[in-house]
């Protein structure tokens, strides 16, 4: 039971970091995570649950190599091949030497096999960190691929140099032609094994699909234990179990491409799937991080043998040793820009993207685990000579390059944006078009035989908003974002004036308390729809108030019944009445700075007037099908707009400020539909 109970506070805090992140985009998911782990180690009773590297390398390394193996672009990895492998083998190779030898003449009580394997430890990057930190910073394309490609690769080579130099420390014995000779096996053999298991698994599935089994339950199951199976297999035959993952994800990626040419949607509940489980397994690694910092720091920082002030400084000069190593052989093989190929010409590599690329080798988890996996104990007995402050050492470089690249990154990404605005503009409109397609597409997959005119009608609507988005220069669009923030603010202003103008029909007895409480129900989901994240929590709060006075009262809720024709031209009477008075209240506001967005406001209500003042407002559009059908459409079409958004932005495609703009957009169309209600 405690066990599960901590599995829960684990998984809550993984839901609190992306809130949080929500209110702070500034600061990242994973130092986020990386501090709530942290924090809820100091709360009474909870319990910290002891990190087995090996289980951790099973449980969270293998399927996430699995899966960037399996998305990462093959024409990019092999394009980039050359860079990579001099980043994941030679840059390894060269950090635990220099580093190595660096660290024993720091600190000479670290023997000279333990120097090589904090080094080695410290030598391969974190591909789940780059992944997060790519969300929000705007990378190059081909840098973003040639570190994925890195961290794909460079945890075997690391971890393999790790596993000699322990051996070393151990036993007080190397050779470095069979170090050589070892690492080549172990390499090979695990993308070799994860190659051909994987064609094995793929190969059977297609088997049973053929048989006429084709239940995706199942399938999804198989596809579930594949990283396992692979991990697993390959360190039973002494090879790479990590290699073994990333070469089976990239085999998945080729079978997937074959069946999709064939059967388009057959992978879409995999997809879904899986990306809860990474959205998990990503939150979990940098939650468990947090767990062992505590413990980590508190072992050397009060203990007696060690200065705090010099073990935090072997560790600032660790971690500027690694930004340097990694810029010196970055530039010493960039070759002009040929051999990196970074942009589309082939000039020599800036300063900025050499030094994008030493920062962006952030350490994360595969370091953490390496660190944990140090025995207790060396073969004759005697304690593994400085333990504890290898672990550490190893710790706060890692927090080190989080925060290193969280803080830098975003600096030197947006002196590319910065004055150049018409290309914010051109991929802002590009986000509104591919989520707006995205729309149409999730209407058509929803069609049938009794809504085919109703979807005609929502696609012709979505048509022609497309239609309305017109290329502009950088100066104005800048200028109509800031616009339209104002008129959202003037919008919830107008929505009290309307709450007001009820509230006094209500006290004079014009409208029924029935009629009032629908309207008003439906002023607080216009509000909802509205409001932004600083306005959104006390929306909701008065909903909950709302809804728990409805409970203790019995009360039934007005939209549980459906509206009679009669409550239909009551509401009607009213919303003119509403129109009416923010109308004026927007026409007497003195001339100001918001004088543009109250006239547009007038000009919605002025329109909305005219629409509820025809003489049968009920039958308008008649020939476009029935109005609640063509609202759940229009439903169904929003969701695949912000589904769209929230791709585009985890792919990189778009900026934080792009998707919060294109949300602002969405969140407009969904208040006029439900305004139209």
């Amino acid at each position: 039971m405690e066990l599960f109970e901590t599995i829960l506070v684990l998984l809550a805090i993984i839901g609190v970091s992306n809130i949080i992140n929500r209110q702070v985009p500034s600061i990242p998911v994973p130092l986020i995570q990386i501090a709530l782990g942290s924090a809820i180690t100091f709360i009474p009773g909870f319990h910290l649950p002891a990190l087995e590297p090996e289980l951790f390398f099973l449980l969270f390394i293998a399927p996430l190599l699995y899966n960037d193996g399996k998305h990462t672009p093959r024409s990019e990895l092999w394009r980039l091949r050359a860079p990579i492998l001099l980043l994941a083998v030679g840059l390894v190779f060269a950090t635990v030497f220099v580093v190595g030898y660096a660290i024993h003449w720091m600190i000479p009580s670290i023997p000279l096999p333990v120097a090589f394997g904090l080094a080695a430890i410290l030598s391969p990057t974190d591909a789940v960190a780059v992944s997060s930190l790519a969300g929000r910073i705007r990378l190059p394309k081909s840098l973003m691929h040639l570190l994925e490609g890195e961290a794909l690769m460079n945890d075997a080579s690391g971890l393999v140099a790790f596993k000699f130099a322990i051996a070393a420390a151990l036993t007080g014995a190397f050779s470095l032609p069979k170090a050589s000779v070892s690492f080549l096996i172990i390499a090979i053999g695990g993308l070799v094994v994860g190659a051909v298991l994987a064609w094995l698994i793929t190969g059977f599935r297609f088997l049973l699909r053929r048989s006429g089994l084709e239940d995706e339950t199942m399938h999804m199951l198989i596809h579930l234990l594949t990283p396992f199976a692979l991990f697993l297999t390959a360190e039973e035959l002494g090879v790479s179990g990590i290699l073994a993952a990333v070469a089976g994800g990239v085999v998945h990626a080729v079978e997937r491409d074959r069946s999709q040419k064939v059967m388009p949607r057959t992978n879409e509940v995999s997809d879904n799937t899986w990306s809860v489980i990474l959205f998990l397994l990503n939150g979990l690694v940098f939650v468990i991080l947090g767990l062992q910092i505590p413990d980590v720091f508190s072992t050397i920082f009060e203990s007696p043998e060690f200065n705090n002030f010099e073990a935090v400084g072997y560790a600032f000069v660790i971690f500027v040793m690694l930004i340097v190593l990694r810029f010196l052989w970055t530039f010493a093989f960039s070759k002009g820009g040929r051999l990196f190929r970074i942009g589309k010409n082939k000039d020599k590599l800036s300063f900025k993207i050499l030094a994008m690329t030493s920062i962006s080798g952030v350490r994360g988890a595969v370091t953490l685990a390496g660190a944990f996996s140090i025995p207790l104990f060396v073969d004759n007995g005697d304690p593994f000579p400085e333990r504890s402050l290898v672990i550490f050492l190893a710790t706060f470089v890692i927090l080190l390059s989080l925060l290193a690249a969280s803080i830098l990154l975003p600096i030197l990404a947006k002196s590319d944006e910065e004055g150049n605005e018409a290309e914010r503009v051109r991929k802002e409109r590009q986000g509104q078009l591919k989520m707006m397609n995205a729309a149409i597409q999730a209407v058509h997959h929803a069609t049938n035989t009794d809504n085919e005119t109703e979807t005609a009608a929502v696609v012709k609507d979505y048509e022609r908003w497309i239609r309305q988005i017109k290329p502009d220069n950088g100066r104005r669009q800048g200028s109509l974002r800031i616009h339209n923030k104002k008129e959202a603010e003037l919008r919830i202003a107008a929505l009290g004036i309307e709450r007001e103008t009820v509230q006094s029909l209500l006290v004079n007895g014009k409208i029924s308390k029935e009629h009032a409480a629908i309207f008003m129900r439906s002023l607080e989901q216009l509000e909802l729809a509205l409001s932004r994240w600083t306005h959104l929590w006390a929306v909701m709060l008065k909903g909950m108030v709302r809804g728990l006075k409805q409970l203790l009262s019995g009360k039934e809720s007005q939209h549980s019944h459906k509206l009679s024709v009669s409550d239909r031209t009551a509401l009607r009477n009213v919303k003119l009445q509403t129109c009416q008075a923010v109308i004026e209240a927007f026409e007497k506001l003195p001339s100001g700075p918001n004088r543009h967005e109250a006239a547009d406001i007038c000009s919605h209500y002025h329109a909305v007037a005219d629409r509820l003042s025809e003489p049968h407002p009920m039958l308008r559009d008649h020939n476009e099908g029935n109005e609640e059908v063509k609202r759940d459409l229009h439903w169904i079409a929003i969701q695949a707009e912000r589904d769209e958004v929230q791709s585009l932005y985890e792919q990189g495609d778009i900026t934080r400020d792009i998707a919060t703009e294109l949300r602002r957009i969405i969140r407009n169309r969904e208040a006029s539909i439900l305004e139209q209600e």
